[in-house]
């Protein structure tokens, strides 16, 4: 049977999963000084448990000057290089504005992906920055683009806040008790190796996972609401992969 073409919600979730998943991605602002050229750079980026991608950048930076002037950015995530014709790879750009956060929680899960960047995330000269997504192109290969509303891609307002609230112990009891089942995900589902991983930072989506310089991400099967939800998909995937005795 032939299946279904994809809807523009398979669209939306398709384009969460590899943001969720990027660490770096093309920054484009509208240069101050070179007559509002636009300017590309690549960054370094994580994201809140709404998925409002967070950045660190250093006030000597040329695209930290541009958004001083102007706010409005977009953010190109992509998963094609490696392709043998990168045309056919999915891709997600994202537009939205771009300002200056202090709130902690934006540092914490940023730094819980670059570890690397504390070393400078101190200095007076730098600062993290959330962008607030408007919009966001979705070509999945030739022929199948689709754009798609800040809130089509985004995760629900009212889950990411639960989940934000309880993530600190949620990270700490899976960690700390559960260690056991933090490298399964990594080893049986995700065919990571090595043990030792921990769990980095969770969402409505799914959650991160680290060992040394290692990353890694699970998706959920499916968005969860609240800190109960994210205690049953654990529980949920704990069981997946393991051997009847």
């Amino acid at each position: 049977m032939q299946s279904s073409p994809p809807t523009k919600a398979d669209h939306a979730a398709h384009s969460r999963a590899l943001i969720r998943r990027a660490r770096a991605a093309l920054l484009s602002t509208t240069h101050k000084s070179r007559g509002g050229w636009p300017y590309g750079s690549l960054v370094t980026v994580a994201f809140d448990c709404d998925m409002s991608p967070l950045m660190l950048f250093s006030k000597l930076s040329d695209h930290t000057r541009n958004l001083d002037t102007d706010s409005r950015g977009a953010l190109l995530f992509e998963e094609t290089s490696r392709l043998k014709n990168p045309q056919t790879g999915p891709r997600v750009t994202v537009l939205g504005t771009i300002e200056r956060t202090k709130n902690k929680r934006h540092q914490r899960r940023f730094l819980a992906l670059h570890p690397e960047a504390a070393l400078y995330a101190g200095f007076g000269d730098f600062g993290f920055f959330r962008m607030r997504i408007e919009s966001a192109h979705f070509v999945g290969g030739f022929a199948k683009a689709i754009w798609l509303k800040g809130a089509d891609i985004t995760a629900n307002a009212r889950a990411s806040a639960a989940i934000a609230k309880a993530e600190p112990d949620i990270l700490e009891h899976m960690n700390n008790d559960h260690a056991d089942a933090v490298d399964h995900y990594a080893n049986a589902l995700l065919g990571r190796s090595g043990k030792g991983w921990n769990m980095t930072g969770i969402d409505p989506d799914g959650f991160d996972l680290r060992r040394g310089g290692r990353t890694a991400r699970l998706e959920f099967d499916k968005p969860v609401p609240d800190r109960m939800g994210v205690r049953e998909e654990l529980v949920r995937l704990a069981g997946l992969g393991r051997r009847r005795r």
